[in-house]
């Protein structure tokens, strides 16, 4: 069975860093994109990274562009997020997700598998 297990989150304060991992076990997905997602409260979950199967392409919102750097580890079936400058609004629920369908990197249809999401708060 496929399961991705995230950890990393915690409160931290504006401006400070946390870095999020995500470890993918039940197959090898070495050939497939790696994605992270946030929801804040009362709003729809949205995009915040992507990287390509070969950690060459990467992808970024606008939001966090420049503050957050993704990165991945085939041989540990490992994506991270490294989340610096972290801002109030930075604060939600984080998923990651594997999948390389049609609409990838940003849309959620392109992922096949997901996470059960680590809480990132950041106090202002």
């Amino acid at each position: 069975q496929v399961q991705l297990v995230e950890s990393g989150g915690g409160l931290v304060q504006a401006g400070g860093s946390l870095r999020l991992s995500c470890a993918a076990s039940g197959r090898t997905f070495s050939r497939y994109g790696m994605g992270w997602f946030r929801q804040a409260p009362g709003k729809e979950r949205e995009f915040v990274s992507a990287i390509s199967w070969s950690g060459g392409s990467t992808y970024y919102a606008d939001s966090v562009k420049g503050r957050f750097t993704i990165s991945r580890d085939n041989a540990k079936n490992t994506v991270y997020l490294q989340m610096n400058s972290l801002k109030p609004e930075d604060t939600a629920v984080y998923y990651c997700a594997v999948g390389y369908s049609s609409g990838w990197p940003k849309q959620q249809r392109a992922y096949d598998y997901w996470g059960q999401g680590t809480q990132v708060t950041v106090s202002s």
